[in-house]
């Protein structure tokens, strides 16, 4: 698989980070997805539609964690934000709560980030989100996490990521969510 330019990311089961055609392998990657998150068929069928239509957005790009024989591991894709996009529409009034509304503007959004249970806590994931927002050209990361003491939230904070509103309710998640801001480029470790 082809790596970013000055990528040196690799974790100790071997993955390798790279470029990702999302819109090829996206069955692959909701799979993944399921099993880390633990979501069923049908809520999978729901979200292919939704990454489909995200690859369409201007700046959106996809990144891969595979092994060497190209299965796929883990994958982060992002684009810039757009206040136009649901989740944007979503989380602004509780941003606005606490002052933290101009993160909507000017940031690379993490949509989703999910590892396969296998190679979770290896650092995959921090090698995913690292290189996909070291090259984004923006000065600023956003993201939304489930408002939990989880692994995903300490990586994420350990990666720099803060706090900007918490309790957000996205209808249909039976959770709350935070949103959670990082000034770019993230520490690699």
């Amino acid at each position: 698989m082809a790596r970013l330019p000055g990528d040196r990311t690799r974790n100790p089961e071997h993955l390798t980070i790279g470029p990702l055609d999302l819109a090829a392998r996206v069955d692959e990657a909701l799979e993944v997805q399921a099993i880390a998150f633990g979501i069923g068929a049908e809520e999978v069928a729901v979200r292919r539609h939704i990454v489909l239509r995200h690859l369409e957005c201007p700046g959106a790009r996809a990144l891969g964690a595979t092994t060497p024989t190209g299965r796929l591991a883990g994958f982060v894709y992002g684009m810039p934000n757009n206040r136009g996009h649901w989740w944007s529409t979503v989380v602004e009034s509780y941003l606005r709560a606490q002052g933290n509304d101009d993160w909507l503007d000017g940031s690379f959004v993490i949509t989703e980030l999910h590892v396969h249970p296998a190679y979770q806590g290896r650092g995959a994931g921090r090698g995913l989100i690292t290189a996909l927002t070291d090259t984004c050209g923006l000065d600023r990361s956003i993201l939304s996490a489930i408002d939990t003491d989880s692994p995903a939230r300490r990586l994420y904070r350990s990666l720099g990521y803060t706090d900007l509103a918490r309790q957000v309710l996205f209808p249909s998640a039976p959770r709350p969510y935070a949103v959670m801001g990082a000034s770019l480029p993230l520490p690699r470790s």
